[in-house]
């Protein structure tokens, strides 16, 4: 890969998470009201999910470039797992704060703690991936010699899958109570956080499955359409949830949409790492053009919320929020350029 475009598909993903950090902190600093103080909080901390991405990033940039090594092999996909650590902890701790503002607060950054160590198992999945194109040229079923063990890869697949159900468990927990605000945006919100990490269980499995050389025609058809179903889930019920005429309807609504434009982002890298698979794909590089569309929806959207907000301050939230997701979904341009750059070799 050359090197000025190696170098900047690493700066995209940390760029973005500056840019969450720098904007989130700018929110948070505006005032005191309750709605700067949530959409403050969440696009900071946004920004782990940009960090996880970037190690991601990080560890297929160094294997394409023949500049990897243990030290880094195992570091980097911490990188990941540490930001999410933070999520996790800083989530749970505004959560015990009691308040309402931070009882959604708290919901919502666990969630993106629960994103962010999904991503970070992508980034450990990814140490060994200059094996799938390898083993797209290979007999179907010979296992690789140094390939995962059966241990590692089960529990490559176990992590989303458990921070897919703490997601929903937790959210529709919190929808017991939709009568009250708090409870009603806080658990919309991290219901559609638990599709995006059930859209990166079909990441991780896709990656896990051909680094394995046991990728399936099956898994080829039925990854990318579990994704896409994941992502018209949080799209639909974030429209459902903009139908209720309440104002505490509007900003879990438009960030679930901007949470299916996520999981529309994912299917970029499931439906690449599907098409290339054993066979050539003409369109395989207009792929990444996926998230680049999606980034822009969100920003677009965000512009029209921004109007909005004038007049109703309920549009407050999710206008900044969605900014934050279309800089997730920019950073996932950079894995998806990747993943055509390393499997079309």
């Amino acid at each position: 890969m050359n090197p000025v475009i190696s170098i900047l598909f690493r700066v995209i993903p940390l760029a973005m998470g500056a840019v969450c950090l720098a904007y989130g902190a700018y929110i948070w600093d505006m005032g005191s009201e309750s709605t700067s103080y949530i959409a403050g909080h969440v696009v900071t901390f946004l920004s782990l999910i940009c960090i996880a991405l970037f190690s991601t990033a990080a560890t297929i940039i160094r294997q394409i470039n023949h500049t990897d090594s243990p030290f880094l092999r195992f570091w980097l996909p911490m990188l990941g797992y540490g930001a999410a650590a933070v999520g996790i902890v800083a989530g749970l701790a505004y959560f015990a704060e009691g308040t309402a503002e931070e009882f959604v607060v708290g919901h919502v950054v666990f969630g993106l703690g629960l994103i962010a160590c999904c991503v970070a198992t992508v980034a450990f999945a990814s140490t060994k991936f200059m094996l799938i194109p390898l083993n797209s040229r290979a007999v179907p079923e010979m296992r690789p010699e140094n390939a995962f063990p059966a241990g590692i890869c089960a529990l490559l697949l176990l992590i989303p899958v458990v921070c897919t159900l703490l997601a929903w468990l937790w959210g529709y927990t919190a929808l017991y109570d939709v009568a009250d605000a708090p409870h009603y945006v806080a658990g919309h919100v991290l219901v559609g956080i638990g599709f995006v990490c059930a859209s990166l269980i079909a990441l991780v499995a896709s990656v896990v499955h051909q680094i394995q050389n046991t990728y399936t025609e099956t898994e080829r058809r039925f990854w990318p359409l579990f994704v896409a179903a994941m992502g018209s889930c949080n799209l639909l019920w974030g429209l459902y949830v903009l139908s209720n005429p309440s104002p505490d309807a509007v900003a879990p609504g438009f960030v679930l949409i901007g949470l299916g434009l996520v999981c529309y982002s994912i299917l970029s890298k499931v439906l690449l790492l599907a098409l290339v698979w054993r066979q050539s794909c003409p369109l395989a590089n207009r792929i990444p053009l996926i998230p680049v569309f999606t980034a822009l929806f969100c920003l677009f959207l965000a512009a029209f919320l921004f109007e909005a907000a004038g007049v109703n301050p309920a549009f407050f939230v999710p206008a900044r929020v969605l900014v934050g997701l279309g800089g997730v979904c920019f950073t996932l341009f950079s894995i998806v350029s990747l993943l055509e750059s390393g499997t079309s070799r």
